[in-house]
């Protein structure tokens, strides 16, 4: 079973010492910072602009990487059917919110300029980070989203180049 044993109790307690801990108002913003309204919106721009400059296959093969997020993500989490940290409701692993976080921003950056990438990390991470303080999602949720979007990022990264 996917959702028991030693890793997944291991999981359980790190959350159950970090839920709560923070300043609410900054843990909810940065738990924030992954839903589509946010995320989204910053890849649309970047997309805009790197069709500016003449680079729309990038911003093609971005969009495409966004619109996987979902396609990747929910079948996972009806397979796995993970409750969550405060709620017997399932459906957690992966962190959809991660994802989008990841696979947004980092798109973004690379499709302004490859300098951006460690701010994309960071701001992924702090996604990570609030959904976890906050108790959204266990520490595992979070950590296995990164994982699988790494994936589309590298393809991201290593894609089509114009010049």
């Amino acid at each position: 079973m996917l959702v028991a044993g030693p890793l997944a109790r291991l999981d359980e307690r790190a959350s159950r010492a970090l839920a709560g801990r923070g300043p609410t108002p900054l843990t909810e913003f940065l738990a924030d910072l992954g839903n589509t309204q946010v995320a989204v919106p910053v890849l649309a721009v970047a997309m805009a602009y790197a069709v500016w400059r003449g680079r729309r296959a990038q911003a093609l093969y971005a969009g495409l990487a966004m619109a996987l997020v979902p396609a990747l993500v929910v079948p996972l989490k009806l397979l796995i059917d993970r409750p969550g940290p405060l709620t017997p409701e399932t459906g957690y692993y992966p962190s959809g919110h991660t994802a989008t976080a990841m696979v947004a921003y980092c798109g973004a950056a690379l499709l302004v300029h490859r300098r951006l990438v460690p701010l994309a990390a960071l701001l992924t991470v702090a996604t990570g980070t609030g959904l976890v303080l906050r108790g959204y999602h266990w520490p595992l949720d979070v950590l296995g989203s990164g994982c699988l979007c790494l994936l589309l990022v590298l393809l991201l990264a290593t894609g089509p180049r114009t010049r």
